[in-house]
């Protein structure tokens, strides 16, 4: 489906991609916020971490529903596969969303005595969206039973594995974002325990990284006849090489009380995963078999959103960049420092 020699279906894999990115980023720090807190003991400190989000913590799901509409529009096929796959867990994850959202709002204005009750709710939201999502990424890469163009598996083949395993290496990716946001944002003694936590959860990231990298070609012959492959081989040296690249400045900047680096440096590690991602699975959009031609809808339908998206993605990120300009700078007991 192309336009003047434009490839429509590969352009929404692309906006599509781009949106799960932008998501995992925003909302990967407030929920790795969640997953962090039952570790800092001080009420005081916890509200400062909540502070450093509560400005641009809800338009995170913007792009959720940016990747959802996109999906349907331009692939309905897919959407329709996927979501019969993981009800369950994309269910789960939208009620853990909900309840992290709810129990955010209400913290602030409960009394002292329910407090802490809503900042468990807080954590268990976010604990069970993210890990969740880990499912979600998991049963995808693993592959959908597919038939005739309909999904031909069961209600509960998320619940293997590989899928739990990439549940809890997602807890631990969001909670290193979550830490490195922290050595941005805040200041102190709660400055200075983030930075503690962020060696240990880049070591445990490193060793489930190698753990999923040694499972993915396991799952089915296609990956690894790819993996194998002399010239992904080449790509795949290159994405080790930034990956290290980036590790190393991670530890680097830590060891040197950079503010940004840390943070910059977990963001790269992450794009470097999701990159090995699509490349791994390209050109599937329903792993193994369903290619984006396949599940692409008709060039009008794709043409047609594809307006509106171009209106609208360039406006998401204005008032994303503008709310984070705005709130830019540490935050401490008093509130934002300028």
């Amino acid at each position: 489906m192309e336009l003047q020699g434009i490839d429509l279906s590969v352009v929404w894999a692309v906006i599509i991609a781009f949106g799960v990115m932008m998501y995992v980023v925003m909302d990967g720090f407030v929920l790795g916020m969640g997953i962090l807190s039952p570790l800092v003991r001080s009420e005081q400190e916890r509200d400062v971490m909540m502070r450093t989000v509560a400005p641009v913590w809800d338009g995170n799901e913007t792009w959720l529903v940016l990747c959802g509409a996109a999906l349907y529009g331009a692939f309905p096929l897919a959407y329709s596969i996927i979501l019969q796959a993981l009800y369950l867990p994309l269910i789960l994850m939208l009620c853990g969303l909900i309840f992290r959202g709810v129990a955010f709002e209400f913290r602030f204005i409960a009394s002292p005595q329910k407090r802490h009750l809503w900042g468990a709710a807080f954590v268990a939201g976010s604990l069970l969206a993210t890990f969740c999502q880990g499912l979600v990424i998991g049963t995808y890469v693993a592959g959908i039973h597919v038939c005739n163009g309909e999904f031909a598996g069961g209600p509960l083949d998320w619940l293997a594995p590989f899928p739990i395993f990439c549940g809890f290496g997602l807890i631990v990716a969001y909670a290193l974002l979550g830490s490195t946001w922290l050595v941005i944002k805040s200041e102190g003694a709660l400055e200075g325990l983030a930075r503690q936590f962020c060696p240990p959860l880049a070591a445990l990231l490193v060793a489930i990284v190698v753990v999923i990298c040694i499972a993915t070609p396991m799952l089915h012959p296609e990956i690894a006849n790819r993996w194998f492959d002399h010239s992904h081989q080449v790509i795949f040296a290159l994405l080790v090489l930034v990956a290290l690249g980036a590790l190393t400045g991670l530890m680097r900047g830590l060891r040197r009380r950079h503010t940004y680096a840390p943070f910059f440096c977990t963001l790269l590690l992450m794009l470097v995963g999701f990159v090995s991602l699509a490349s791994t699975l390209w050109p599937a959009i329903v792993p193994p078999h369903v290619t984006l031609w396949d599940a692409a809808s008709p060039p009008q339908s794709q043409r047609f959103i594809l307006v509106g998206t171009l209106f609208i993605l360039p406006l998401i990120l204005l008032y994303t960049g503008w709310g984070y300009y705005v709130f830019r700078g540490k935050v401490s007991h008093e509130g934002y420092e300028q």
